[in-house]
């Protein structure tokens, strides 16, 4: 018998029809060839060798819409989630990213001093607002909060040993774990205490004329109730005095502006934190503070300048878009009710119920007019980025009920991707997450699929 696959036309017969000689006009050769190769490969696997030439070129042009996507993507977050980590975190301010247009599109002098004309230094670049919104003596910005860590502990207390209560050994998002980040940093990890009780006087009998530094980590992604005690910073802080150390706080979150009166309660602002005692504070960027990826250490200006002198800072550091991102940013903490408006992750979290559930009616009404069976229920939106990890936060979602696992696919897939939650049976689209204007593209999407 004849293998039905010898009949598949060759890839230079491909590339010569009508269709995929349009496509080539549109994209790149290298884009098409791959298509073409791939078209192939799959009519091969399938066994279907017989394809009209309208079949090749639509089964070649989707392949090139596949190659020609972006890795990175444009997502609506519909999940409830507002800080997800994987889908991205804060979202900036429009003034954020106004300013990286600006910075991207020429040079800056990134490390250029204007006023002297000589060389500048890039750690100069954001550390008067951070000075003047927290009171920290000085600042430095490095890639993440893992990294302040690593630099901090490296610079303060290589081959030494820190003290860690060990219910704040914990693990952050990617399985990375404070006490492998502590070793790779070079500092000795010293437990004290217990997972659910540490008490003053643990810290006392571990410290040792080896000691280099008292750890404090927040812990952000999770809760310990019950049977429990712990060493508040300002303690931390009097008993590290007694010995010459630093108390270096790992705050996590970022936090500039109390949300207490939004009922997300229990996470200190940076400000709270340094009033604390804490020598340094090491926070995130682009969690509560709503900026870019980005770590910020705070505190003791000769701690600071350790850490600047660092190698490690070298390769820790921040690039002109980021610092542009974070300098845009702190500056709409100048003024605080601007702050909670304009920086989404704010906004989110403090719109009330009744705006969202406005804008869920709205959207709703729309997909019935469209013929899509829809309905708005009460949804339980949280903070996410391991902040406020036990909050829930009064929300309204649409549902989708037909066929859930098939729509949520298909708009996981579609342009934009739309992300939402799939509980008991149905599809669940979070609008406080979503931000406002992006109400419009999310019940375009939704529409797309027909009812």
């Amino acid at each position: 018998m004849t293998d039905p696959r010898r009949d598949l036309p060759s890839v230079n017969a491909l590339l010569d029809t009508p269709g995929v000689r349009s496509l080539l006009e549109q994209h790149p050769r290298r884009v098409v060839l791959e298509a073409v190769r791939s078209a192939v490969n799959v009519a091969r696997d399938q066994g279907n060798a017989h394809l009209t030439e309208q079949q090749w070129v639509a089964s070649i042009s989707s392949a090139v819409q596949s190659l020609s996507q972006p890795s990175l993507r444009r997502v609506i977050n519909a999940t409830g989630v507002v800080l997800h980590t994987n889908l991205g975190r804060a979202p900036l301010a429009e003034s954020a990213v106004n300013a990286i247009v600006d910075i991207a599109g020429g040079f800056s002098n990134l490390e250029y001093d204007l006023t002297t004309g000589e060389r500048g230094s890039r750690y100069t670049h954001c550390v008067g607002l951070l000075r003047q919104l927290t009171s920290a003596e000085d600042a430095l910005v490095v890639n993440n909060c893992a990294a302040a860590m690593v630099l901090a502990l490296n610079a303060l207390a290589q081959r030494k040993e820190v003290l860690v209560s060990r219910g704040e050994l914990v693990e952050i998002g990617g399985s990375f774990r404070i006490p492998d980040i502590m070793a790779r940093a070079g500092a000795k990890l010293v437990e004290v205490g217990t997972t659910n009780r540490t008490h003053d006087d643990d810290y006392r009998r571990a410290i040792t004329p080896k000691t280099a530094a008292i750890v404090k980590v927040h812990r952000s992604n999770f809760a310990i109730e019950g049977f429990t005690s712990d060493v508040t910073v300002d303690r931390l802080a009097f008993i590290a005095a007694e010995h010459g150390l630093p108390v270096i706080h790992d705050l996590g979150s970022g936090l500039m502006l109390s949300l207490d009166e939004y009922r997300l309660t229990g996470e200190p602002t940076a400000s709270m934190a340094l009033e604390s005692g804490a020598s340094l504070v090491l926070m995130s960027g682009d969690k509560l503070l709503g900026g870019p990826q980005a770590g910020i250490i705070l505190g003791a200006a000769p701690l600071i300048a350790k850490l600047r002198k660092n190698p490690l800072a070298r390769a820790m550091r921040v690039d002109k878009l980021t610092l542009s991102a974070l300098e845009a940013t702190l500056r709409l903490y100048l003024e605080p009710e601007r702050a909670r408006r304009e920086i989404p992750v704010l906004s989110m979290l403090t719109a009330s119920v009744q705006d969202i559930a406005a804008r869920a009616n709205a959207i709703a009404g729309k997909l019935l007019a469209a013929g899509i069976e829809a309905k708005v229920m009460d949804s339980s939106a949280s903070v996410g980025g391991g902040a406020f990890p036990t909050a829930t936060i009064p929300s309204r979602a649409i549902v989708l009920s037909r066929k859930a696992q098939e729509v949520e696919k298909k708009l996981r897939l579609g342009e934009p991707a739309v992300i939402g939650r799939i509980s008991e049976g149905n599809l669940l689209l979070d609008l406080r997450s979503v931000l406002p204007h992006e109400d419009e593209a999310l019940t375009a999407a939704i529409i797309q699929l027909g009812p």
